[in-house]
């Protein structure tokens, strides 16, 4: 398996299903692992904070056997004195992994090359690839299969949009990304999820129409409209995204099974309806739960003795 964990698409397919079928496993048969990381330490970079991504790493590695290190920014000088190079450097000597939730995705990029540690991608700006692991085993425990599903994303061409494309991609999925204008995704990172869909079966759909993408969708995903350290755009981003907002009518254009998917913290009333998130069409707060499960198959695979 590839060193670390900071892109989808720096992963090849059959890694990934390993992934998933260990997550599968782990969920299943938790005491089975209890020991796998035994010893391990992760420390847990954070220069911004986060709900879901703390508690679920540092209780992963807890059920591991081993222990987490939360490292806040007041706790490490990352750009304050220090360069990154020699942190990770000093931290390769102490501890046996690094999950690190970043602003710049250079960040972890620096990280690998310089540590001698598994480095991995809690959140960057670039992409968020633990949650879409997450996503995918939810996907196919809803849907039983991945291949031939068409998954929808409706909102900001942001991280979220980025690693769905690459993990649909891989799995032969239709992902179809619907955004409002001057909020494409990365063209760059379509490309190259194109590429890989190309190999696999799937397809990238861009478009800025929701309707036109939810169409026949099983899966409509939504985010937040203004991400952390986007607060001075929020006015902004209310404006230009609406008509974007994930409701029933928006639904109604997907498959009438269609399961409606949030990586959360959700705004009801923005970018999705409470008639729609608190609706048995939603499995929000089991992809939360496989972020557990995912992330300890991360751990297990780049860590694990």
């Amino acid at each position: 398996m590839t060193k670390h964990f900071l892109s989808l698409a720096e992963q090849s397919t059959e890694e990934l299903r390993n992934l998933l079928d260990l997550a599968r496993q782990i969920k299943l048969h938790p005491a089975g692992f209890r020991d796998a990381c035994a010893g391990q330490t992760l420390a847990m970079i954070f220069q911004k904070p986060s709900l879901r991504t703390r508690v679920s790493f540092q209780t992963g590695i807890y059920q591991l056997g081993g222990q987490g290190l939360y490292l806040g920014p007041k706790d490490i000088q990352l750009h304050r004195g220090e360069t990154i190079a020699d942190t990770i450097q000093v931290l390769s000597r102490y501890v046996d992994g690094v999950m690190a939730r970043v602003f710049a995705h250079d960040d972890l990029v620096q990280m690998a090359e310089h540590g001698s540690i598994p480095i991995i991608n809690g959140l960057s700006d670039l992409l968020h690839p633990c949650q879409v692991l997450a996503d995918l085993q939810t996907i196919r425990e809803k849907k039983e299969t991945l291949a031939g599903r068409k998954l929808t994303y409706v909102g900001d061409g942001n991280n979220m949009a980025h690693s769905l494309m690459y993990g649909g991609a891989h799995f032969g999925m239709t992902v179809a990304i619907a955004h409002p204008r001057g909020y494409a995704p990365d063209p760059e990172v379509v490309a190259r999820a194109r590429a890989i869909a190309a190999g696999t079966g799937g397809a990238i759909h861009i478009t800025e129409d929701p309707g036109e993408g939810a169409s026949d969708a099983d899966v409509v995903y939504t985010d937040v409209w203004a991400s952390m350290g986007q607060e001075d755009e929020r006015a902004e981003r209310l404006k230009r995204f609406e008509g974007y907002s994930v409701d029933a009518a928006l639904m109604g254009h997907a498959r009438p099974d269609a399961i409606f998917m949030h990586c959360l913290p959700a705004h009801r009333g923005e970018e999705v309806a409470a008639e729609v998130i608190d609706s048995p069409a939603s499995v929000v707060f089991d992809q939360a739960e496989n972020r557990l499960h995912a992330q300890k198959a991360i751990m297990v695979r780049l860590m694990g003795r």
